[in-house]
C-alpha cells in the first residue's frame, strides 16, 4: 500500500506541503508516516494469525519464516522512508537554527533596552550587542556551510546521527567564552583613557579567569577524549553503535535505546546551571573574564568526571550463555536435530537503538558454516523474537550431524562468543 501511493505521488500534483511521495524534503515526513503506518498494520495483522496464504497456514515453520520475510521487506520501506525522513529534516534544520540564533540577538536587545531604561545606554551595552551580531554572523555562515548537516548544530551530531553531550557541552561554554572575549575587544576598541584600557585588559589576567579557563580545558578534553573512548570500544566490540535516522534533541539526556541516562543528565544540568551563572557575572561585570568561583568549578569537574566514568562503563560485548533445544508443550525430551527449533540464551544480542524491525532482521546465527537469519516473530506491538536476551532459529538441514559452534551476529555487526552444541540425525 505504502508503495503504491508512493508511485501516486508524482501523478497527483506538484511537490507541494501535501506530497507524499517521499521524493521530496515536503513529502518525506508523510511518506514516512504512511510507511510506518501500514508496516504496524501489517505486523498487528499477523500477529493476529491474519493474512497468510493457504500454502504455507499449515506449516508453523513455513508460516513464520514466511510472515519474517513479509515483515522484512516491509521494514526495509520503512528504513528507507525513515533515511529520506532524516535527510529532509536535516537540511530544513539549517534554516531553524539561524532562527534561533537571531531570535536570541532580538531578545538580547530587548532585555538591553529595557534595563536601559533609567540607567541609560552604555559602552559595555554597545559591545555586548556588536559581540552577539558578530557570533550570530558567525552561526549563520557556518549554518550555511553545513545546511546539509544540520547548520550550527553540525559540530554537535556525532558519527551514529545523534546529538553529541559532551560536544553539546563544550560548544556551550565555547561559545560563552568567545562572546565574553568579544565584550572584552568592543569595550577596548571605544576605551578613551589608558587607564580604562589597562582595567580591560587585566580583565583577561588568569587569576580572575582561573575557574573559567579551567572548566573551559575539561570539558574540550573531555569532547575528544569521549570520542576517542566510543570510537576504540566500537573497534574493539565491547560497545555497540547503531545509527539513528535522525539526530533528537532528547539524545542529550538519553542513551542510544531513548531511555533517560543519569551521566548525561547531571552533565546537562550541572553544565546548564553553570554557563547561565557564567553570563550573569559577564552582565553584571562586562570588564572581565567571568569569574567563575572555584566551589563552582569544582562541581562542573566532577559532573564532567561522572559523566566520563559513566561512558567507560556503558555498554558491552553480546554474549552467549546456553544454547538448548526449543519444547513446545507436550514435546517428549530429545537431542538437538535438524530441522528443531534453538533457544539462544544469553545478553546484549539487541543493540541500544536497534529495536526496530529493519534492524532486528539483520541478526544472524552462525550454526557451524551454515548462516541462519533470525526470523521476526510478531505479537501485538511489538516481537516477541529477537529478544534481548534470548533467540530462537530453526537448525537446516544443511547442518552436518556431530558438534558445531553456535555464534551471534547483532545488527551492530558485533560477534559473541561460541557455544558447541551436538547436533544428531
Amino acid at each position: 500500500m505504502a508503495v503504491q501511493e508512493a508511485r501516486q505521488g508524482p501523478d497527483t500534483g506538484a511537490h507541494a506541503g501535501g506530497c507524499t511521495c517521499g521524493d521530496c524534503p515536503h513529502g518525506a515526513r508523510e511518506g514516512h508516516r504512511r510507511a510506518v503506518a501500514a508496516f504496524l498494520s501489517r505486523r498487528d495483522e499477523f500477529a493476529a494469525g491474519q493474512g497468510l496464504p493457504a500454502a504455507v497456514a499449515h506449516s508453523v515453520s513455513a508460516s513464520r519464516q514466511w510472515v519474517s520475510e513479509e515483515l522484512t521487506q516491509s521494514a526495509e520501506l520503512v528504513a528507507e522512508r525513515g533515511r529520506a525522513e532524516g535527510q529532509a529534516w536535516l537540511a530544513r534544520l539549517w534554516l531553524r537554527t539561524t532562527y534561533t540564533v537571531w531570535a536570541a540577538v532580538l531578545a538580547l536587545l530587548l532585555a538591553q533596552s529595557l534595563t536601559a531604561v533609567g540607567a541609560g545606554w552604555s559602552d559595555a551595552r554597545t559591545a555586548g550587542l556588536l559581540a552577539a551580531l558578530a557570533v550570530a554572523g558567525a552561526l549563520t555562515a557556518a549554518s550555511w556551510f553545513h545546511r546539509a548537516r544540520g547548520g550550527a548544530l553540525a559540530p554537535v551530531i556525532g558519527e551514529d546521527n545523534r546529538l553529541s553531550t559532551s560536544r553539546a557541552v563544550a560548544a556551550a561554554w565555547v561559545l560563552l567564552v568567545a562572546y565574553a572575549v568579544l565584550v572584552l575587544a568592543g569595550r577596548l576598541a571605544s576605551a578613551s583613557s589608558p587607564r580604562e584600557r589597562d582595567a580591560l585588559i587585566s580583565g583577561l589576567a588568569l587569576a580572575r579567569g582561573a575557574g573559567m579557563v579551567t572548566v573551559l580545558a575539561v570539558v574540550c578534553g573531555i569532547a575528544v577524549l569521549v570520542r576517542r573512548v566510543v570510537g576504540l570500544r566500537v573497534l574493539g566490540q565491547r560497545l555497540q553503535k547503531v545509527r539513528a535516522h535522525r539526530p533528537r534533541a532528547a539524545d542529550l539526556l538519553t542513551d542510544d535505546s531513548g531511555r533517560g541516562a543519569f551521566a548525561d543528565i547531571q552533565y546537562v544540568v550541572i553544565s546548564g546551571v553553570a554557563v547561565v551563572f557564567a553570563a550573569v557575572r559577564l552582565a553584571r561585570r562586562p570588564d572581565q573574564l567571568p569569574d567563575l568561583p572555584w566551589g563552582l568549578a569544582v562541581v562542573v569537574l566532577v559532573s564532567a568526571a561522572t559523566y566520563l566514568a559513566g561512558k567507560y562503563a556503558e555498554g558491552g560485548r553480546p554474549v552467549i550463555l546456553s544454547v538448548v533445544r526449543s519444547r513446545e508443550a507436550g514435546d517428549l525430551d530429545a537431542p538437538i536435530r535438524t530441522g528443531d527449533d534453538i533457544e539462544i540464551r544469553g545478553a546484549g544480542f539487541v543493540p541500544p537503538g536497534a529495536q526496530t524491525a529493519d534492524r532486528l532482521s539483520r541478526m544472524v546465527v552462525r550454526i557451524g558454516t551454515v548462516h541462519v537469519h533470525v526470523p521476526l516473530v510478531p505479537v501485538t506491538g511489538g516481537f516477541s523474537n529477537p529478544a534481548d536476551a534470548l533467540l530462537t532459529v530453526p537448525v537446516p538441514a544443511d547442518v552436518e550431524p556431530g558438534r558445531v559452534e553456535v555464534q551471534v551476529v547483532t545488527a551492530a555487526g558485533v560477534e559473541t562468543n561460541r557455544c558447541t552444541i551436538d547436533v544428531t540425525d
